[in-house]
């Protein structure tokens, strides 16, 4: 892309696609895109230093729940709300 910035697409466990996205990065801050699915598998395998989720008001209660079955984030990580006047709230978790 413009700019330098490279996307690299891998069938890999969470584990195994972060060890070789360390790699490529050369000491260099690693960032995971992806889905919810993506998310939960990285949040399963306990791979997340830094979270950054922007919940926008829309009608809820389609498409996958990022939150099922991770109860616990709130000991794992320190949490922080901010919210916008436009209604987004950006939710920053933090080891």
């Amino acid at each position: 892309m413009n700019g330098g910035t490279t996307f690299h697409f891998i069938d890999a466990s969470p584990e195994e696609a972060l060890q070789k996205a360390r790699e490529a990065a050369d000491g260099l801050d690693v960032r995971i895109g992806g889905g919810t699915a993506t998310i939960r598998q990285f949040l399963a395998a306990d791979l997340i230093d830094h979270l950054h989720v922007a919940i926008v008001p829309i009608l809820l209660g389609r498409g996958e729940h990022l939150w099922d079955g991770f109860e616990d984030l709130e000991q794992r990580f320190d949490v922080e709300s901010v919210s916008s006047p436009s209604g987004v709230t950006h939710l920053t978790f933090n080891r």
